[in-house]
Parts: structure tokens; sequence; C-alpha cells
């Protein structure tokens, strides 16, 4: 990935928003879906291009690209797990837990744990919430709809 530092924004015509990443040390910080992207954001980016890929059908797990999950350390492990999610393929709350090391699928603190860590997802996409069945995911339902839709869930 570009190691440049910034935001970058391009419009998508299959999410009727424009997708925005910000960037720094080569991680991806956040992914947001905003109506109007930032002023200041610029368009060219490699994981932007690869995003825009991935909503025009093309399949990207995007394993490669390193993303900051500054969060609390059990949501964060919450959030390495729901990356491993394939493709195309759906999981419920209960089983992130069980994929999750340090969380007991049959607590019910542990289970809001996770809906936590999805809700508070920094990098939708990447971190693809809307691979959980049952969860919330960070990005807007419209959007979380299409993403969907999209790998056939």
């Amino acid at each position: 990935m570009d190691e440049t530092a910034g935001i970058y924004a391009q419009p998508s015509p299959y999410l009727e928003r424009a997708v925005q990443v910000g960037v720094a040390s080569g991680r991806v910080l956040r992914v947001t879906f905003p109506h109007d992207p930032d002023d200041d954001a610029l368009e060219d980016h490699a994981v932007l291009d690869r995003i825009m890929a991935y909503l025009e059908g093309v399949e990207d797990d995007f394993s490669d690209v390193q993303v900051a999950l500054t969060l609390p350390t059990d949501q964060r492990s919450v959030l390495e797990s729901v990356r491993n999610v394939p493709y195309g393929e759906q999981v419920n709350v209960e089983t992130v837990a069980r994929m999750t090391s340090g969380i007991d699928h049959t607590e019910d603190a542990d289970l809001e744990l996770v809906r936590t860590a999805l809700d508070e997802n920094p990098a939708p996409i990447f971190v693809p919430d809307h691979r959980v069945r049952d969860g919330p995911s960070a990005a807007p339902p419209d959007v979380e709809q299409k993403l969907r839709s999209l790998e056939g869930l």
C-alpha cells in the first residue's frame, strides 16, 4: 500500500455516495461513506482503487491491507476475527465470539462486547462487519445492504 498519509475519496455509483479512506504510516485509519467527501480529500490512492474495483464486483479479501485498529484490546481481537470471515460467507455474533480468543460465546456480556466492537469498527469493508448477519455494522444501513448484496449475502 502507498505510504502517503492523507484523506482520499472517490464517488461510488454502486453505493450512491463516496467512499472516503484515511491513511497514515501505510495503514488505513478509517473508512467512511459520506454523501459529500471532505473538500481536501484526494482521489488517487491504490487502496481506494481496490475498493472501487471491489464495488464493481472484483472479489478481494483485502487481507494484505494493514488497518490501524485503535480500540481496546478485546474489541480489536473481535475485529481481527471478523477479518477472517471469507468473501461471500456470513457468520453470526455467536460465531464471531467463538472465533475470538478470550471471548465466551455463552456469556451475554461477551456477546455484547462483540456487538460493540462491530458498531465501532473504524474500517468497514476491510473489517467486513457486513458479513455478520445479526450484528450491527459501522457502515450506514444502505451501504451495509449493498455490500451484502454485492457478495450474495
